[in-house]
């Protein structure tokens, strides 16, 4: 069964930076979209970033010009890179993955990494 595991999370000061990072394993098959969903407290779960095996990536408005997603294909791994941090931007944030079968797209979330802005 797909594995995910979070990296990078933790407390930042506003405008400053951070990378999260995300690693499938135990992966038998094609990857499809990896990526990074957010949940901030009182609020549902949304899209940050996520990025198809062809791309382009897509952006949340809310941080567009601040982040950047990027994968590796052949290391099954995915990072967002988030700069000019804001207060915000603290939220829980979940690796996605999914990957289409015969009869339908499956999808993958990771536990979560906390991403605290605070000065």
């Amino acid at each position: 069964q797909v594995q995910l595991v979070e990296s990078g999370g933790g407390l930042v000061q506003p405008g400053g930076s951070l990378r999260l990072s995300c690693a499938a394993s135990k992966v038998s098959f094609t990857i499809n979209t990896m990526g990074w969903y957010r949940q901030a407290p009182g609020k549902s779960r949304a899209l940050v970033a996520t990025l198809t095996r062809e791309g382009p990536p897509d952006y949340a408005d809310s941080v567009k010009g601040r982040v950047a997603i990027s994968r590796d294909n052949a290391k099954n791994t995915v990072s967002l890179y988030m700069n000019s941090l804001k207060s915000e931007d603290t939220a829980v944030y979940y690796c996605y993955v999914d990957w289409k079968t015969a009869w339908a797209t499956i999808d993958k979330w990771g536990q979560g990494t906390q991403v605290t802005v605070s000065s």
